[in-house]
Protein backbone atom coordinates (compact mmCIF):
# COMPACT_ATOMS: atom_id res chain seq x y z
CA UNK A 1 0.00 0.00 0.00
CA UNK A 2 1.12 3.69 -0.66
CA UNK A 3 0.15 6.43 1.10
CA UNK A 4 -2.79 7.41 -0.53
CA UNK A 5 -3.77 3.75 -0.31
CA UNK A 6 -3.32 3.55 3.39
CA UNK A 7 -5.28 7.14 3.95
CA UNK A 8 -8.22 4.83 2.57
CA UNK A 9 -7.80 2.72 5.66
CA UNK A 10 -6.38 4.69 8.66
CA UNK A 11 -8.06 6.90 9.75
CA UNK A 12 -4.89 9.84 10.26
CA UNK A 13 -3.86 12.46 8.46
CA UNK A 14 -0.76 14.77 8.32
CA UNK A 15 0.88 15.36 10.22
CA UNK A 16 0.37 12.05 12.19
CA UNK A 17 0.23 9.60 9.00
CA UNK A 18 3.47 7.97 10.09
CA UNK A 19 3.76 5.27 7.42
CA UNK A 20 4.70 5.85 3.84
CA UNK A 21 4.40 1.92 2.49
CA UNK A 22 3.00 -1.19 4.29
CA UNK A 23 2.75 -4.49 2.85
CA UNK A 24 1.26 -7.81 4.22
CA UNK A 25 3.76 -11.08 3.87
CA UNK A 26 1.51 -14.35 3.07
CA UNK A 27 2.89 -15.75 6.56
CA UNK A 28 0.60 -12.48 8.44
CA UNK A 29 3.62 -10.42 8.45
CA UNK A 30 3.73 -6.43 8.32
CA UNK A 31 6.23 -4.24 6.98
CA UNK A 32 5.83 -0.91 7.10
CA UNK A 33 8.18 1.99 5.75
CA UNK A 34 8.37 5.62 7.19
CA UNK A 35 11.11 7.65 5.53
CA UNK A 36 12.22 10.90 7.96
CA UNK A 37 12.50 13.60 6.08
CA UNK A 38 13.51 16.01 8.80
CA UNK A 39 11.03 18.99 8.68
CA UNK A 40 8.25 16.57 11.08
CA UNK A 41 6.71 18.35 14.09
CA UNK A 42 8.12 16.72 16.11
CA UNK A 43 11.47 16.95 15.29
CA UNK A 44 11.82 20.76 15.93
CA UNK A 45 12.18 20.91 20.07
CA UNK A 46 13.24 17.54 19.77
CA UNK A 47 16.54 18.68 20.52
CA UNK A 48 17.45 21.78 19.35
CA UNK A 49 20.70 21.08 17.24
CA UNK A 50 20.08 17.29 17.19
CA UNK A 51 16.98 16.37 16.30
CA UNK A 52 16.06 12.95 17.52
CA UNK A 53 12.87 11.03 16.99
CA UNK A 54 10.87 10.77 20.21
CA UNK A 55 10.17 6.81 21.76
CA UNK A 56 6.23 7.91 21.87
CA UNK A 57 6.33 8.85 18.30
CA UNK A 58 8.36 5.83 17.38
CA UNK A 59 5.65 3.55 19.21
CA UNK A 60 3.14 5.38 17.05
CA UNK A 61 4.86 4.74 14.20
CA UNK A 62 5.22 1.06 14.35
CA UNK A 63 1.63 1.07 15.64
CA UNK A 64 0.59 2.72 12.71
CA UNK A 65 2.38 0.04 10.52
CA UNK A 66 0.73 -2.55 12.35
CA UNK A 67 -2.55 -1.71 11.17
CA UNK A 68 -2.24 -3.55 7.93
CA UNK A 69 -2.48 -6.66 10.17
CA UNK A 70 -6.23 -5.74 10.93
CA UNK A 71 -7.00 -4.31 7.43
CA UNK A 72 -9.80 -7.07 7.29
CA UNK A 73 -11.77 -5.19 10.33
CA UNK A 74 -10.87 -2.30 10.08
CA UNK A 75 -13.55 -0.93 7.70
CA UNK A 76 -16.28 1.07 9.80
CA UNK A 77 -13.96 1.62 12.59
CA UNK A 78 -11.18 3.58 14.26
CA UNK A 79 -7.94 1.86 16.53
CA UNK A 80 -7.47 3.06 19.52
CA UNK A 81 -3.65 2.10 21.96
CA UNK A 82 -5.06 0.17 24.59
CA UNK A 83 -1.79 -1.18 25.43
CA UNK A 84 2.11 -0.69 25.11
CA UNK A 85 4.09 -3.33 27.33
CA UNK A 86 7.95 -4.10 26.97
CA UNK A 87 8.64 -0.94 24.97
CA UNK A 88 12.52 -0.71 24.64
CA UNK A 89 14.47 2.19 22.82
CA UNK A 90 17.79 0.69 21.47
CA UNK A 91 19.28 2.92 18.85
CA UNK A 92 18.27 6.59 18.00
CA UNK A 93 16.26 7.91 14.65
CA UNK A 94 17.32 10.98 12.93
CA UNK A 95 16.62 13.20 9.93
CA UNK A 96 17.35 11.19 6.66
CA UNK A 97 16.72 8.06 8.40
CA UNK A 98 14.46 5.28 6.84
CA UNK A 99 12.41 3.20 9.85
CA UNK A 100 11.40 -0.15 8.68
CA UNK A 101 8.80 -2.24 10.95
CA UNK A 102 7.91 -5.83 11.21
CA UNK A 103 4.95 -7.13 13.23
CA UNK A 104 2.75 -9.75 13.86
CA UNK A 105 -0.51 -10.79 15.49
CA UNK A 106 0.34 -12.92 19.11
CA UNK A 107 -3.77 -12.63 19.82
CA UNK A 108 -6.79 -11.64 19.09
CA UNK A 109 -9.95 -11.09 21.84
CA UNK A 110 -12.71 -10.01 19.95
CA UNK A 111 -11.65 -6.56 18.33
CA UNK A 112 -8.67 -6.22 20.55
CA UNK A 113 -5.28 -7.10 18.86
CA UNK A 114 -2.30 -8.47 20.62
CA UNK A 115 0.83 -7.40 18.23
CA UNK A 116 4.37 -7.72 18.43
CA UNK A 117 6.47 -5.62 16.54
CA UNK A 118 9.75 -3.98 15.79
CA UNK A 119 11.24 -0.79 14.25
CA UNK A 120 14.88 -1.10 12.33
CA UNK A 121 17.26 1.54 10.46
CA UNK A 122 20.10 -0.25 8.42
CA UNK A 123 19.55 -3.34 9.77
CA UNK A 124 19.71 -2.11 13.13
CA UNK A 125 17.16 -2.65 15.63
CA UNK A 126 15.79 0.90 17.10
CA UNK A 127 12.15 0.28 19.23
CA UNK A 128 10.42 -3.38 20.12
CA UNK A 129 7.21 -3.36 21.78
CA UNK A 130 4.52 -5.38 22.48
CA UNK A 131 1.34 -3.43 21.45
CA UNK A 132 -2.72 -3.63 21.62
CA UNK A 133 -5.40 -1.96 20.28
CA UNK A 134 -9.29 -1.87 19.98
CA UNK A 135 -11.26 -1.17 17.15
CA UNK A 136 -13.93 0.90 17.58
CA UNK A 137 -16.99 1.45 15.59
CA UNK A 138 -16.95 4.81 14.61
CA UNK A 139 -20.97 4.93 15.48
CA UNK A 140 -19.71 4.58 19.19
CA UNK A 141 -17.76 7.75 17.89
CA UNK A 142 -20.36 9.46 16.91
CA UNK A 143 -22.75 8.79 19.63
CA UNK A 144 -20.35 9.70 22.06
CA UNK A 145 -19.46 13.14 20.80
CA UNK A 146 -23.19 14.27 20.54
CA UNK A 147 -23.49 12.95 24.05
CA UNK A 148 -20.92 15.72 24.87
CA UNK A 149 -22.73 18.58 23.04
Amino acid sequence: MNREEIKQMLPHREPMLLVDEMTLDSDGTAHGIYHVRGDEFFLQGHFPGHPTVPGVIMCEIIGQASSILVKDYIQGKTPFYSGIDKARFKNSVYPGDTIEVTAHVVNKRGMIFFIEAKAEVRGKLCTQASLSFALVDNDKLTAREEAAK
